[in-house]
C-alpha cells in the first residue's frame, strides 16, 4: 500500500498556531497531528518508505523522517485534488492507495475498517458525526455536507444539506483506492476538462468531494467505510483549544482514544 498525506494548505483558521508551522504540525495533546497520524498508519503494518506527504506552506517545517516529501508550490492558489496529484509519481498502479487529509487524527480501528472495505474507491465516514459536530459548532447542519448511501454505495456527497436526513454519515478525509483501479483513478483525473466548473470551483480548486462525486457520476463503485466516533478534525484554533482542554480534563476519550 502507498499512502499520500495532503498537507499543503496554510491553515488560516488555525491561526495563531499556524503562524510558524504547517497545519499538520500543530500539536494536539502535546504531539503534532502528523506524528499521531503516522503512528496509526505504521501500526497497521505500512512501511514508512511507502508513505509520502505533500507539503506547501512552510514545507521546511515538516518533520517526518523516512517519509518522502512532495511539494505543491502553488498551494496558495490550488486545492486538495491538485495537491494530491503533485505526488502522482508516488502512486503505483496495482498497489492500494490511501489518501489522508493532514488535519485529521483517528484510531487504528478506523483505518482498519477503511482498509477492509472493498469498493473501487472506499471512503471513511462517521455515522455518529452529529455528536462531534455539536461539540465543534452551535449549528451542526450549517457546516455539514450531504452523504447519501443507496444499496451499499455512496451516491452523493459534498453538497449543502437541507435536512439531517441528507447526512447519513460524515466524510472524514480518508480515502482508499483499490489496487486494480489506481491507474484508472489517475486516468480519470487527467480526463477531466480543465475549463469546466466543479461545484462552483475551477479545475485547480475543486474540492476532493467534487472529484469523488465525478467518479460516482461516471459509474464508479464508491463504498462507505462506516465508523462511530474515534476521530477528530482539527480545523480551527477554537477547536484545537477545546480538544486540548478536554484532554487535560480526561474527557476527550469519549470521542477518540489518543495514544501517548
Amino acid at each position: 500500500m502507498k499512502v499520500i498525506i495532503l498537507a499543503a494548505g496554510k491553515g488560516t483558521r488555525l491561526r495563531p498556531y499556524t503562524h510558524d508551522r504547517p497545519k499538520c504540525m500543530v500539536e494536539l495533546a502535546g504531539r503534532p497531528l502528523l506524528h499521531r497520524q503516522l503512528d496509526v498508519i505504521k501500526s497497521v503494518g505500512i512501511r514508512i518508505s511507502d508513505i509520502a506527504i505533500v507539503g506547501g506552506y512552510l514545507k521546511n517545517q515538516l518533520t517526518a523522517p523516512g517519509v518522502k516529501v512532495f511539494v505543491n508550490d502553488r498551494f496558495a492558489e490550488t486545492n486538495m485534488v491538485n495537491t494530491l496529484f503533485c505526488a502522482e509519481s508516488f502512486m503505483s498502479p496495482g498497489v492500494d492507495l490511501l489518501i489522508c487529509y493532514g488535519d485529521v487524527v483517528y484510531e487504528q480501528r478506523v483505518l482498519e475498517r477503511l482498509l477492509e472495505t472493498e469498493g473501487e474507491v472506499s471512503i471513511a465516514a462517521d455515522k455518529e458525526w452529529r455528536r462531534l459536530w455539536s461539540l465543534r459548532m452551535e449549528d451542526p447542519l450549517a457546516d455539514a455536507e450531504t452523504f447519501k448511501i443507496k444499496s451499499g454505495r455512496v451516491v452523493e456527497l459534498g453538497k449543502k444539506p437541507n435536512d439531517y436526513k441528507d447526512v447519513e454519515a460524515q466524510y472524514m478525509g480518508l480515502i482508499k483506492v483499490r489496487a486494480d483501479k489506481v491507474q484508472d483513478f489517475i486516468n480519470f483525473y487527467h480526463s477531466l476538462d480543465p475549463s469546466e466548473s466543479y461545484d462552483g470551483k475551477d479545475f485547480e480548486n475543486m474540492y476532493m468531494t467534487s472529484f469523488i462525486q465525478s467518479l460516482i457520476d461516471s459509474g464508479w463503485d464508491i463504498r462507505p467505510a462506516l465508523i462511530s466516533n474515534g476521530w477528530l478534525e482539527v480545523d480551527t484554533a477554537i477547536e484545537l483549544e477545546k480538544y486540548n482542554q478536554m484532554h487535560t480534563q480526561n474527557c476527550l476519550s469519549s470521542y477518540i482514544e489518543l495514544a501517548d
